[in-house]
């Protein structure tokens, strides 16, 4: 019920190129076309508000086989925008996807007038590196690498 809430209302599916569910029976097809868990053990996660228990929205990593990539995603219900919710999931999503899933790096995909995604995407340390055909839209496409390992101090250091 929330999926097709979130996905059915015009000021959220305005920016993200994709069209409105227009009923219940749509959502759950909707649903079906996400095997991500059952492929590849992960996928797109509910975002629930702590102090109720509410759903507010979703978050998480999606593989796209077609460019053999991972993207992040997101999307929140109305209210819940511009107070820091869509950025401290994505951190969250992006820290799981370099510590547990070990990816190389991730990705997101933006069309370039949804300013607050781009501002969201640039506060977790993604860059855009240009814009792309996505879905048929051209959008711009952002990328965070995987943080590099560093070595404890002196570790490199020659023995004099």
């Amino acid at each position: 019920m929330e999926f097709f809430a979130l996905n059915s209302n015009p000021d959220v599916m305005r920016l993200t190129g994709e069209p409105l569910l227009t009923s219940l029976d749509a959502a759950k097809e909707a649903i079906a076309k996400y095997p991500d868990f059952r492929e590849v053990g992960y996928g797109r996660w509910a975002c629930i508000l702590k102090q109720t228990r509410v759903i507010i929205g979703f978050c998480g990593l999606k593989y796209l086989p077609e460019m053999d990539l991972v993207d992040i995603g997101y999307r929140f219900h109305p209210q819940y925008w511009g107070h820091g919710f869509a950025t401290e999931a994505c951190a969250a999503c992006l820290n799981f996807g370099f510590e547990t899933l070990c990816l190389p790096e991730i990705f997101a995909f933006v069309l370039p007038e949804n300013v607050a995604s781009i501002r969201v995407l640039e506060k977790v340390g993604m860059r855009s590196d240009g814009e792309v055909m996505y879905d048929g839209l051209l959008a711009l496409r952002f990328v965070k690498p995987a943080p590099r390992i560093r070595e404890p101090a002196g570790a490199l250091e020659r023995p004099k």
